[in-house]
């Protein structure tokens, strides 16, 4: 039924004719690569350099150059992708604060930073020294009254709107792909889809320069998915360095895997939650050798910002966190509520999203980013004020949450009532009564939350670089920290109910709210994202809580499953489906009974397919069907009557040919004879000297019978990653199924617009 032939039975695709000239092999940009002549080429290049490293020292020293290339690669890339991690958390900490004032005794220090260096600060004011001053005290020389706060809340919101505008202005200007997370994008270019530019140096400048401004705007946003698209960007730059990468864009997309993990590696600082998040979530061909690579770049990434220590507390994360208290049974039923609430949460936030994003795609509102940008960074300003759980960094408030309350803590979430005469170790505090500004904080926490849900469905998609990772965790922590502290007061007034009678006794910590906050983060995220494996393994690693896996899998289940009942795209797949990238996912099942007759080109009534012949064919001919045609490829027959098929010539590679021929070989012309068999036809005397193009033919095009189910068309596209597939009934052609026509079909079945496919 499926006819693959030898995959290398192409020839050796480089030299059609005396020898390799540029453009050979790559792709138009909106193309989709082929992987299996990827993996053809790679294969002869592979034996070519095994064989020539036996004639000599030299080219045996080249092949051990050429087999280190990939791990050379990957240090690289690990090294860059940290040092700009480390760099835009350093910066994003400094601009943040600097919207609420600024350090006298070196105005590059934050806010901690500048307290740090100061020998007048007291434990209990450890936020206030001298050296860090308010604008409001720098310019009228106020900390306190209405007139501060107003010029305090004034300033604010203009330095958010300064940072903004300056963000928006960048990438309209010089970088129009650095908008977006990335990872909906980035998907697709690894499952072979061409985007030139989107990895580019440009788009590497201005996406991490404008990324340190958004987060630091204080939009409800995050830098997470953005630096895996920073790390691609790395991936990209020094993938052309080496022949070996540059020259095939199968191996380049090994390199793009390696360098997504190596993103999520110091967005979370979870090396093997990154390599993960890089088999599960982004990556379409994962190899073993990518697997080994991927955690070698993830490695040096991680260590890489652990040596330039941003946060300054030798962690790789501003949320590390440490609890004492295991967790118990009876805790699943609140964790799993998380789980649901995790679920339908991500369901709403999706296709509110894609329907804003739409509306934006189709209405005049498209037509002004930069004014979208400075409308809803105003809106965010001027709410996230008043709320001191939104006017702090979304980084800061997710620590806040998940912290538990020792004895040394001033936050007002650890506003409980103390017991005079308690005297036990501070880390092991008894659960206690709710102060009143646990029940403050509990209120402005619930304003928090409801203004996170809303604000940041109109948020991601503008045309700003926008991560969804730490947005989603802060509206999952904020719900988990409430449920929590709910919980904790629960056991605490009702210790002889039945459920808390065996594990919570008086004077004992049982509850503890920051492993809820924790929990209903991982639950927001993998409703959001759909992630499972790769989530649970990130959230344990930024806690370094091992005992935690148990409720953390549960919830990511729950809410995978919940979200799921509702569709079962995640927000990235709908991105691209919305997008209408070319993109084949491998979780879609198909199950609809067609036959690949139905699918293939010309149906009834449409134009015959258009064939080159064996030896029948002029140059003009062949010029003139290019000219005529905007198709990728052409299927070789023996003749138009006889149908029978010998191979497939790639658009790209006929034009080069034809034009390299005319410019190097005397006597082709228009009226030359075009052939692909080996010898060539008998012509009369006197005629031009034929252009024999057998080594641009592909001798081994994929094939199906036009009986064949779609099911098993579907499948070898996505296993094998093939562009087109030729459709035969007893060696005659009779059609073509290209992966567009597969995606059309695909979307028809599920009575959605196959046009919609098209990338726009």
């Amino acid at each position: 039924m499926v006819n693959s032939g030898d995959m290398n039975g192409s020839g050796n695709l480089m030299d059609f004719l005396d020898e390799p000239f540029p453009d050979v092999g790559t792709y138009e940009d909106f193309h989709t690569i082929d992987w299996l002549r990827e993996k053809s080429r790679d294969t002869d290049r592979h034996r070519k350099i095994t064989s020539k490293s036996k004639e000599s020292i030299w080219e045996f020293i080249k092949s051990l150059l050429d087999a280190w290339s990939g791990w050379v690669v990957m240090l690289l890339i690990g090294l860059l992708a940290g040092t700009l991690a480390g760099v835009i958390d350093l910066a994003v900490d400094w601009m943040t604060d600097l919207k609420e004032g600024v350090c006298l005794s070196a105005f590059w220090y934050s806010h901690e930073q500048c307290c740090w260096t100061s020998n007048e600060t007291t434990f209990d004011d450890r936020d206030k020294c001298p050296q860090w001053q308010k604008w409001s005290e720098l310019l009228v020389s106020q900390s306190e009254g209405a007139s501060a706060y107003i010029l305090n809340y004034f300033l604010y919101i203009m330095w958010a709107l300064c940072f903004a505008f300056l963000a928006v202005s960048l990438v309209r200007v010089f970088a129009p792909y650095a908008c977006g997370s990335g990872i909906p994008e980035i998907k697709t270019i690894l499952s072979g889809f061409i985007i030139r530019g989107y990895l580019g140096k440009w788009t590497l400048l201005i996406k991490t320069v404008t990324l340190v401004l958004v987060v630091s705007s204080g939009l409800s946003l995050g830098k997470e998915g953005p630096l895996v698209h920073v790390a691609c960007c790395c991936g990209n730059f020094f993938s052309s360095l080496f022949s070996k990468y540059s020259k095939n864009e199968g191996k380049r997309r090994e390199v793009l895997s390696a360098a997504a993990a190596a993103g999520v590696s110091v967005a979370f600082g979870a090396p093997i939650g990154g390599v993960l998040f890089s088999l599960e979530e982004v990556s379409y061909y994962f190899p073993l050798k990518t697997l080994w690579r991927s955690f070698f770049a993830a490695l040096v990434a991680a260590f890489t910002l652990r040596s330039i220590n941003p946060f300054g507390n030798s962690r790789l994360v501003l949320f590390y966190v440490e609890y004492h208290t295991p967790w118990y049974m009876a805790e699943l039923f609140p964790f799993i509520l998380l789980g649901v609430f995790g679920g339908l949460w991500g369901t709403l936030f999706i296709r509110c999203n894609i329907a804003w994003c739409r509306r934006r795609k189709t209405t005049r509102l498209g037509k002004y980013p930069v004014l979208e940008v400075i409308l809803i960074t105003a809106i965010t300003a001027i709410i996230a004020y008043p709320n001191p759980y939104t006017r702090r960094s979304t980084s800061e408030l997710i620590s806040e949450l998940f912290n538990d309350c020792g004895a040394l803590e001033s936050s007002q979430l650890c506003d409980y009532i103390n017991d005079p005469n308690m005297t036990r170790p501070v880390d092991d505090i008894p659960d206690r009564p709710a102060g009143p500004g646990v029940y403050s904080a509990m209120w402005q926490l619930a304003l928090a939350l409801v203004f996170k849900i809303v604000i940041t469905i109109f948020t991601f998609g503008m045309k700003i670089p926008s991560g969804l990772f730490i947005p989603s965790m802060a509206v999952g922590a904020m719900a988990g920290r409430m449920v929590g502290i709910g919980v904790e007061q629960l056991a605490y007034h009702h210790h002889d109910w039945i459920i808390f009678r065996n594990w919570c006794r008086p004077g004992a910590d049982c509850v503890t709210p920051g492993l809820y906050a924790m929990v209903g983060a991982a639950a927001c995220l993998g409703g959001v994202t759909r992630m499972t494996v790769s989530l649970v393994v990130i959230m344990f690693e930024l806690t370094g809580g091992l005992e935690y896996i148990v409720p953390l899998m549960a919830a990511a289940v729950t809410s995978k499953w919940v979200a799921d009942a509702f569709g079962k795209e995640g927000i990235y797949e709908a991105h691209i489906h919305l997008n209408g990238y070319p993109f084949l996912d491998v979780k879609d099942e198909f199950t609809h009974r067609t036959l690949a007759t139905d699918v293939m080109r010309p149906r009834r009534g449409e134009a015959p397919l258009s064939v080159l012949t064996q030896d029948s064919m002029t140059v003009e001919d062949v010029e003139t069907l290019i000219k005529e045609t905007d198709y990728n490829g052409f299927p070789v027959v023996v003749s138009k009557d006889s149908e029978r098929l010998i191979g497939f010539a790639q658009r790209r590679e006929l034009i080069l040919a034809i034009k390299n021929a005319r410019q190097r070989q005397d006597g082709v012309v228009s009226n030359s004879i075009v052939y692909f068999t080996e010898d060539p036809p008998e012509l009369p005397p006197n005629s031009p000297h034929p252009l024999k193009l057998r080594r641009i033919l592909n001798l081994s095009p994929f094939t199906v019978t036009d009986h064949t189910p779609m099911e098993t068309v579907v499948d070898i596209f996505r296993k094998l990653g093939l562009r087109q597939c030729l459709v035969t009934r007893s060696g005659r052609l009779l059609g073509i199924i290209t992966k567009k026509d597969v995606l059309r079909h695909m979307a028809q079945m599920a009575n959605q617009d196959p046009e919609s496919i098209m990338f726009n």
